[in-house]
């Protein structure tokens, strides 16, 4: 298969590349940063991607966001996450935002090459590989999660523009987005804010007294 790696640890990356060559995989690009695998994503479009978490240019979160644009702007690229520790604020996006072609491993399972290879196979094949230690720390921190917090950065962002007054049309032309992808993420709020819409009832002035009042 085709890959990418963006690894800002040249040790690691050097690894990586390696034991990929070696399982007859090939690494079309390797980065160590995330604007650079954007970019490499764009122009390769890779069978998957497998990225770090925390890069530069912020040596934040930098990996995981460029991980959730992927799979907006790409959704054929499967991604395979790696991390030193779990980044709660987008993994929970990362993994309840598409129905596979994702995987979200601590980098602890890289040292089993088996595991690894393994969870690289199945994310790349459209399967999903997540780290038992991920979804067990999850599953905890999200028990009594406020419906708001399941939104994810896009469906925020059309929340507050419906708040605003915006139409759908409207909407669509500040992000930049087609009428219909707009209508799709203000049904995904809907849904995950339980509004059903009753008789008598306006649903996006529910959503967006819910938005006020948070």
């Amino acid at each position: 298969m085709r890959v990418i790696l963006a690894e800002d640890s040249t040790l690691l990356r050097e690894g990586l590349i390696r034991l990929l060559a070696e399982e007859g995989h090939e690494v079309v690009a390797a980065v160590g940063t995330a604007p650079e695998l954007l970019k490499a994503t764009e122009e390769h479009r890779p069978d998957i991607v497998v990225t770090d978490v925390r890069m530069p240019p912020g040596h934040k979160d930098d990996g995981m966001r460029a991980a959730l644009q992927i799979r907006e702007c790409w959704p054929e690229v499967s991604v395979l996450v790696l991390s030193q520790y779990l980044e709660n604020r987008y993994a929970t996006e990362l993994i309840t935002g598409t129905g596979g072609k994702v995987g979200y491993l601590l980098k602890d399972r890289v040292a089993q090459v088996d595991e690894f290879l393994e969870a690289l196979d199945r994310v790349a094949a459209g399967g999903a590989a997540f780290d038992p230690e991920v979804v067990r720390r999850l599953l905890t921190r999200t028990s009594h999660v406020d419906p708001l917090d399941t939104l994810t950065a896009r469906e925020k962002n059309v929340l507050e523009l419906m708040a605003q007054g915006l139409t759908n049309t409207r909407i669509s032309e500040t992000l930049h987005v087609s009428l219909s992808s707009t209508e799709k993420h203000i049904n995904a709020i809907f849904d995950k804010l339980g509004l059903s819409g009753e008789a008598g009832l306006s649903r996006r002035v529910l959503a967006v007294v819910r938005y006020l009042g948070s």
